[in-house]
């Protein structure tokens, strides 16, 4: 090996030869010694050229280090271009019951929306169901709101108190109506949709929802179960539900139960347009809804999710179905017991994480 002293003696008018002998003792290892033992006869006045030589390696390693660290800056630049942002906002209102797979809404999701009709004073159930609702999972590749709907409202603690649920959580829809179900609330919901949901900046996908929902606030749906029984369906002329009356199995024949029933998004659209339901209001409304589908000869798509959806076992009756794990939902869930007993079966709390801040046996 050349060490520094050795190199330092020799001259610098020499270091040319030198460093092509050098290359050429690259192919030959065994002429190393040789060029040892005639370096040391050179007079050691080649200062210069180790001063220049040490700089030359300095700037490298510098160049070396400064493209390391612009290179690195270059990835950090591209994480911070291609990430989402963080929302400080994410646990806001707009969100409470938006159970979906991602916070950005793609084109290529299912989007379905669930109306429960319910009544303005109905504040307890209202946060009850929140709880039921937004502590389910979110779905992949889906998108499911849930609104509570009523109509207008009457009294001054009512414009109050829903005006602080809706600054809050975001998910009711006040209607222009008279509150009776059999007299049409269940027309002015469907009838409003494609209004109150056109396409827009924060919604700019078309049809906003594939899938429209009326359901009961005594109903209890399993989202995960309800979007699989859908994934596989048509997205047009469609009516989903539980057939009536509770023998039937043929969608055809009758009409869905006012449980819960769902059309896609181009029936919300004829409701608006077509004189049929303007001219038949009144009467027990899933019934009726049934009727303007037949007599508008729509819903060619028809599906019957008896029995994943049925009455709650007790009292027992011809609707009704003991629980059981193949359940997409429950309905005449009339008091806390019964739900209690619905939520224990389905093992909702199975998720709680332990604590030293609680203790649940």
């Amino acid at each position: 090996m050349i060490t520094s002293f050795q190199i330092e003696m020799l001259p610098f008018n020499l270091h040319i030869p030198i460093l092509s002998k050098l290359r050429s003792l690259a192919f030959f290892p065994s002429q190393k010694f040789a060029l040892h033992v005639t370096m040391k006869t050179y007079k050691p006045n080649g200062r210069r050229f180790i001063i220049s030589s040490f700089f030359f390696i300095i700037f490298l390693c510098i160049l070396a280090s400064i493209n390391e660290i612009r290179f690195d800056s270059f990835l950090m630049l591209g994480r911070c271009a291609f990430s989402p942002t963080p929302n400080s906002n994410s646990s806001s209102a707009t969100d409470f019951l938006s159970v979906n797979s991602s916070s950005l809404s793609t084109n290529n999701e299912i989007r379905i929306l669930i109306g429960i009709l319910t009544l303005p004073d109905q504040y307890q159930k209202r946060h009850f169901l929140r709880l039921i609702y937004g502590t389910q999972p979110p779905i992949m590749d889906a998108k499911v709101d849930i609104k509570f709907v009523f109509c207008n409202l009457t009294k001054e603690d009512q414009k109050v108190l829903v005006a602080l649920e809706i600054m809050r959580y975001d998910d009711i829809i006040i209607l222009n109506c008279q509150e009776n179900m059999n007299k049409g609330k269940t027309y002015t919901y469907f009838s409003s949709l494609p209004d109150l949901f056109s396409v827009s900046d924060d919604q700019p996908y078309y049809p906003p929802y594939h899938y429209v929902m009326k359901a009961d606030d005594d109903t209890y749906i399993r989202l995960e179960s309800f979007v699989e029984s859908l994934s596989p369906l048509p997205r047009e002329d469609l009516y989903y539900g539980y057939v009536i009356p509770c023998p039937s199995m043929d969608p055809f024949v009758h009409y869905m139960s006012g449980m819960g029933y769902l059309v896609s998004w181009d029936i919300a659209e004829w409701i608006r347009e077509s004189d049929i339901p303007k001219s038949h209001l009144e009467g027990p409304e899933d019934k009726v809804f049934g009727e303007w589908l037949r007599d508008g000869h729509r819903a060619r798509h028809r599906y019957n999710a008896k029995w994943s959806m049925y009455n709650f076992p007790e009292p027992p009756t011809r609707c009704t179905h003991e629980l059981w794990p193949d359940t997409i939902a429950v309905h005449l869930l009339k008091n806390q017991e019964k739900w209690i007993q619905t939520l224990n079966y389905f093992n909702v709390t199975k998720d709680l994480k332990p604590s030293k801040l609680y203790h649940i046996p």
